[in-house]
């Protein structure tokens, strides 16, 4: 297979389970980041900024301390913080790299990112490197959703049912239903810490596919945005749904999409329809248009 039609992506979105498996043993690396109780920032751009809407919402709801995430360029400065977390696969990204600069000596930054030999390696006041997981193709999987369990592992949750889920869903049919790969448009929700995983799954379609898709949480869905839901289209439901949301798509004619799995290794079910939307359309998700690996702005 040649990367016109998508190796590097197929190779490290299969490796996920492994990935997480690492970050869940890396415990030394999981201490540098900011202590229970801390009132702390997480900031990304794109995929990384909704692992952190992610990784706030699990933070702060499981009782660790008042977490916000900021898409970096939206940052509030001003606004007092024990910590920042900054996520980014390349350590590269312009908005992070402004930030971190800008708070230096008075607010600790934490990077997490894929390559430690960036610039924001030496900028951050602690590195938790993540080199195995970074990636090849401009399309994030695997980086993405192993700092999302390297960070859910820091919390005390045990990643165990998570990787052994996604393994089922890798070892399943490459295509396990035509019906979500051919689908005409795509609406991904969630509640909680899932909200981001469903911005991150509508945008790894735009992204690789270029298909049409939005992300709600769950319980604003019938807030206006399900009247797009008609047959050919597809509602995903990352995690538990509102009572009775399943019947009224599914009265739209619309397909319900919902799996009783860890809502991570749902996103690595996601990953696996992208890749075969985008290959089916011709197109090339190691190398989509108008995008890069990193946003790097020019002065």
């Amino acid at each position: 297979m040649t990367n016109a039609t998508g190796a590097h992506m197929r190779a490290e979105l299969t490796s996920q389970p492994e990935t997480w498996a690492r970050a869940a043993d890396m415990r030394v690396e999981q201490a540098l980041l900011p202590a229970s109780g801390a009132r702390i920032a997480v900031v990304g751009c794109g995929t990384s900024w909704f692992m952190a809407q992610s990784y706030a919402a699990l933070r702060e709801s499981s009782g660790h301390g008042e977490t916000d995430a900021f898409t970096a360029s939206e940052f509030p400065f001003g606004r007092d913080y024990d910590a920042i977390v900054a996520l980014t696969r390349s350590g590269t990204t312009t908005e992070v790299l402004e930030l971190t600069e800008r708070v230096k000596g008075t607010i600790p930054v934490i990077a997490v990112l894929g390559d430690d030999t960036s610039p924001l390696s030496d900028l951050a006041d602690a590195v938790v490197a993540m080199p195995f997981a970074d990636e090849q193709s401009v399309v994030q999987t695997r980086f993405a959703t192993t700092a999302l369990a390297l960070f859910r592992a820091s919390l005390g949750e045990s990643l165990d049912a998570a990787i052994a889920d996604a393994q089922q869903v890798l070892d399943g049919q490459a295509s396990d239903d035509p019906a979500l790969i051919d689908a005409e448009q795509y609406s991904f929700l969630g509640m909680g810490w899932t909200f981001g995983l469903a911005h991150e799954a509508a945008l790894k379609l735009r992204e690789s596919s270029q298909s049409w898709t939005e992300s709600y949480s769950s319980m604003e869905y019938r807030h206006g945005p399900i009247a797009i839901a008609a047959p050919g289209r597809v509602t995903w439901q990352f995690g538990a749904a509102p009572e009775g949301l399943q019947s009224q798509v599914e009265a739209t004619g619309a397909r319900f999409v919902q799996h009783s799995i860890d809502p991570l290794a749902e996103l690595v079910r996601v990953h696996r329809v992208a890749l075969d939307r985008a290959v089916a359309k011709g197109l090339d998700p190691d190398q989509p248009r108008n995008l890069t690996r990193s946003v790097i702005l020019d002065d």
